[in-house]
């Protein structure tokens, strides 16, 4: 059996991170045999993050490589989209991971609402003694390769904006069809839902969570991919 190394579940969600509700989501259209184990602390793992797939032969990291795994394997997150349709999908996927993904990152670890809960949430496995300043060197060092990546640098109407245009362009998308590239999840749902799904979920109010639940269009599709690919 597969056995799916994740951040836990976290504000209603399979996992506080999208890429592992991502993997999860590739793991359940591939038809594998698949459990989760539930971790907090990738330091040990291949490039020292989450998801991790433990297949028979090793530990494979990163959301797209465990993708390339699936395939190899016989899965098919594609079925039926044109070669166009298929780089589209990569554009849409790249724009939700590294861009909207950033937002995320920021809205969580940067506003000071959040931080308590995201405190309460991931270290309390740390003894108490050195757990406040554990946290806050972990916050630290969040924020400073957000400012190294550069969504950091952008005031929040610049990023704002920023997203609205992206927010834009999967719209466009959804209005032609109840999935982004049809009738039917895609590899693109897989990676954009839990996107949109993790930037509803953050548990404070805050412009970009107001931004999704306010839009009809967006918050039924997050619904529907969840619904379409149910997690347990």
């Amino acid at each position: 059996m597969l056995t799916l190394l994740t951040y836990p579940s976290a504000f209603g969600l399979f996992s506080a991170s999208p890429f592992c509700v991502k993997t999860a989501y590739m793991l359940q259209k591939s038809g594998q045999n698949w459990q989760r184990s539930d971790m907090l602390d990738p330091r040990k793992m291949p490039h020292q993050k989450l998801p991790v797939l433990r297949t028979p032969e090793r530990l494979l990291p990163d959301s797209d490589l465990i993708r390339d795994w699936l395939e190899a394997q016989g899965a098919d997150f594609d079925t039926g989209l044109s070669d166009v349709q298929k780089a589209q999908s990569r554009a849409l996927i790249r724009m939700a991971e590294e861009h909207l993904y950033f937002q995320i990152v920021l809205d969580r670890w940067g506003n000071d609402d959040v931080w308590p809960i995201l405190y309460d949430t991931f270290f309390t496995g740390i003894p108490a003694l050195i757990r406040r300043p554990v946290s806050n060197s972990v916050r630290k060092s969040v924020l400073k390769g957000i400012v190294t990546q550069g969504i950091g640098r952008f005031s929040l109407a610049e990023r704002l904006d920023r997203v609205e245009r992206d927010l834009e362009a999967i719209s466009a998308y959804l209005w032609q069809s109840s999935f982004l590239l049809g009738d039917h999840p895609t590899a693109a749902d897989m990676s954009v839902g839990p996107i949109l799904a993790a930037m509803r979920a953050t548990p404070a109010d805050t412009p970009l969570t107001r931004r999704i639940k306010q839009d009809n269009l967006l918050n039924s599709y997050i619904d529907r991919v969840e619904q379409a690919i149910p997690l347990s």
